[in-house]
């Protein structure tokens, strides 16, 4: 049987550039999130434990008591941001050249929210990492109440001559979820702000979390649907998993919450799959950690094994990964 391959970001990478392009994960003390701040929220969203999402780098040494913000006034630490900038890029595109003979890089600001910054400091950060060898662009991940008319504008004007794409956090379309887990905006700002971005000719990547408290399959399914009617033109699937230090973790521990099954979330996923436009390129079909922060469910663990399994699920629709 002749299986159909998913349409992965690979794919469209190495379409449009003729190589593949290898993401280079970037963290920079100063950004926060509004969520964390008390702008919006206090505490983050009751899964995070932001350490357990940064890349896989030696961890950047942190600038004490400073935090930027839409409104900073001023960024006396803006050199040494550029400095970690730099010394990212340099160590992990090396690792990549060396073991995988990459040729192309694409920047991605990843760790907290990136967006969160006056548009001088993103200015000068995003330049900084275009001007770097062999950048062919740049992904921002932000969350919604983070990002302004301004610098989707900015970076409208840069994509006009790189691939920028933003990457947003749905997670869920169900503001009762939304506030379950203490995510601070609702879909509604979501949606006008993913609906902004591709008015203003953007890439546009979105993640989805299934798993999430008290939500149905078909309530899962639901939030597949909006994404891709919002106009999303790549996304990432995540199970919801449990890790130390958080709230979510508390919420376990007193038996309130109940991780998805490996069997429920394959099952959410393929048909999330089989309803996603062709064009949607998938960029991440699932999640997890292997280190012993991670508490629940223990599939999370072996992300090579959750593949493995997708796959032969998927194999069973016609499809592959």
């Amino acid at each position: 049987m002749s299986l159909q391959q998913i349409y992965t970001y690979g794919h469209y990478l190495k379409d449009k550039f003729g190589t593949k392009v290898y993401k280079v994960p970037i963290s920079i003390s100063g950004f926060t999130c509004p969520n964390i701040d008390g702008s919006v929220a206090v505490g983050g969203c009751t899964f995070c434990e932001n350490d357990s999402f940064s890349p896989s780098l030696d961890k950047v040494k942190p600038l004490k008591g400073f935090h930027l913000n839409l409104t900073s006034a001023s960024n006396p630490f803006l050199q040494k941001q550029l400095q970690q900038l730099t010394l990212q890029f340099e160590s992990m595109s090396a690792r990549l050249r060396r073991d995988y003979g990459a040729q192309k890089f694409l920047v991605y600001f990843q760790s907290f929210t990136n967006t969160y910054a006056p548009l001088p400091t993103l200015k000068a950060l995003y330049e900084h990492a275009l001007r770097f060898d062999n950048v062919i662009g740049l992904s921002i991940g932000t969350r919604s109440d983070s990002v302004t008319d301004e610098t989707l504008a900015y970076l409208a004007e840069l994509s006009t001559k790189k691939e920028i794409w933003i990457e947003f956090g749905i997670q869920s379309i169900y503001d009762e979820t939304l506030e379950r887990i203490n995510r601070g905006h609702s879909a509604h700002n979501v949606e006008t702000w993913i609906k902004k971005s591709k008015a203003y000719g953007l890439n546009v990547c979105g993640h989805l979390i299934f798993g999430l408290p008290d939500e149905t399959h078909a309530m899962m399914l639901n939030s597949s649907k909006a994404a891709y009617d919002w106009g999303i033109d790549s996304v990432k699937y995540h199970p919801l998993y449990v890790v130390k230090r958080t709230a979510l973790a508390n919420e376990y521990a007193r038996g309130e919450f109940e991780p998805i099954s490996e069997t429920d979330y394959i099952d959410v996923l393929v048909a999330s799959l089989k309803m996603k436009p062709e064009a949607v390129s998938v960029q991440r079909m699932t999640a997890g950690i292997s280190d012993d922060s991670l508490i629940a469910p223990l599939w999370c663990r072996d992300k090579n094994m959750q593949l493995k399994h997708i796959n032969e699920r998927l194999k069973e629709e016609g499809l592959k990964y």
